[in-house]
């Protein structure tokens, strides 16, 4: 029987860079946490931990706001 209650645990993506601190300023890398639709993706789907999340979402819009990323199409 499988382990149902985590039956697949997602890799942290910035432990695997070696990421400490998150930086709105390096938009190559907060590239990977946004959809192509441009929506910041979910803790599922990335495995990053409630703080980081945070600090990636923070960044996130502070670099759209200096117009680094792309904000969430319409459609």
């Amino acid at each position: 029987m499988a382990n149902l209650k985590n039956p697949k645990r997602r890799k942290n993506m910035l432990t695997a860079l070696g990421v400490s601190e998150v930086d709105w300023k390096d938009a190559e890398l907060l590239r990977r946490f946004v959809s192509d639709r441009g929506k910041i993706r979910s803790r599922r789907v990335t495995g990053l931990t409630p703080r980081q999340q945070k600090q990636v979402a923070t960044a996130i819009k502070n670099a759209r706001e200096m117009a680094l990323l792309p904000y969430a199409t319409q459609r």
